[in-house]
């Protein structure tokens, strides 16, 4: 096929060399540049958090109960036994408290033994349940996560430490905290320190795990050959890398905290003040007393509720913090 043909199946006809191509200057800076979108994790942890229409159901929830576990008692005054000395306003249904007290936001779960609103006693009672659940999550997680890095980067600290994890590991949790609340006064701060003195531990040896399986990695070898610090290594290469398993822990740490309160004072050994648990403990009775089931019941699904939300969506951002999620 000669030359005019080809111009004539290509449509290229009757244009000059000039006309078709054009010079391009060789660049070296602009031939390093790479394009590519400009990439924020944080960015996209969200995007792919909010993805998801029951990520964004659950964290409503949670916003919701945390603005009346924080925000409502400030507008609210609440004295529990401000009603004592009244028989006619103990132990209501919703709709005897509504009768008696008039439609009002604080009744609309009836009342207690000392005629107390239920609805304001829980959010008071949530306030110190998780304050409690979050300064612990925060002291254990931050020791945990501190010492197991330093844990999995030296032998020496290893070989002392699995010692120490095998002996406390195999004491029973609940019955560690349940003899140091006996030994202590059941205060608020007590219970910090009971859940504080052992709980970093377990933390502290899924980290180190998660160390010794990322620090002999070909990137974390490069670096030591070239002689990088252990300490900046650590901060830098390793602990970034384990967001989300971090996130995931508090996921499961802060709910957890919620439970051990509750169940301590369900037995009779939490906290002197009216937390969620103490509600519950004294509810106790009206569990089984006809008409007065919404004293007990109550403050139980708000517990349930505040679990469940924390949990997943703990659960949820702990994937979303993954990389892998972010393709």
């Amino acid at each position: 096929m000669s030359n005019m043909e080809k111009d004539n199946n290509t449509g290229l006809e009757g244009f000059s060399d000039e006309e078709l191509f054009r010079r391009v200057d060789h660049n070296s800076l602009d031939s390093e540049k790479i394009t590519a979108p400009r990439y924020s994790y944080w960015r996209s942890v969200f995007r792919v958090f909010f993805r998801n229409k029951v990520n964004i159901f659950v964290l409503s929830v949670l916003l919701l109960i945390i603005a009346f576990t924080y925000i409502y008692p400030m507008f609210c005054e609440y004295d529990r036994f401000a009603n004592l000395m009244n028989s006619a306003t103990k132990h209501l249904t919703p709709a005897a408290a509504i009768k008696q007290f008039g439609f009002n936001l604080h009744y609309i779960l009836g009342t207690g033994a000392s005629g107390q609103p239920t609805f304001d006693a829980i959010w008071f009672g949530s306030r110190i349940s998780i304050s409690l659940a979050l300064i612990c999550a925060a002291i254990n997680l931050a020791v945990g996560v501190l010492i197991g890095a330093i844990w999995g980067f030296s032998k020496t600290i290893d070989m002392f430490m699995t010692e120490v994890y095998n002996i406390i590991g195999n004491v029973p949790y609940i019955l560690l905290i349940s003899v140091l609340v006996l030994i202590f006064a059941p205060s608020f701060w007590t219970m910090v320190f009971a859940l504080t003195i052992t709980g970093w531990i377990g933390i502290a040896y899924f980290i180190r795990t998660q160390v010794i399986i990322i620090r002999d990695r070909e990137y974390n070898l490069a670096s030591r050959c070239l002689g990088t610090p252990i300490t900046r290594i650590a901060t830098k290469n390793i602990l970034p890398f384990m967001t989300s398993v971090i996130v995931t822990l508090a996921a499961v740490e802060i709910p957890s905290y919620i439970s051990y309160e509750v169940f301590l004072a369900y037995i009779g050994m939490g906290l002197s003040d009216m937390s969620l648990g103490r509600l519950i403990y004294e509810a106790e009775s009206a569990m089984v007393t006809p008409g007065w089931e919404f004293e007990f019941w109550s403050p139980v699904v708000v517990a349930s509720i505040i679990t469940v939300s924390l949990y997943v969506t703990g659960q949820n951002l702990g994937d979303a913090s993954d990389p892998r999620t972010h393709m």
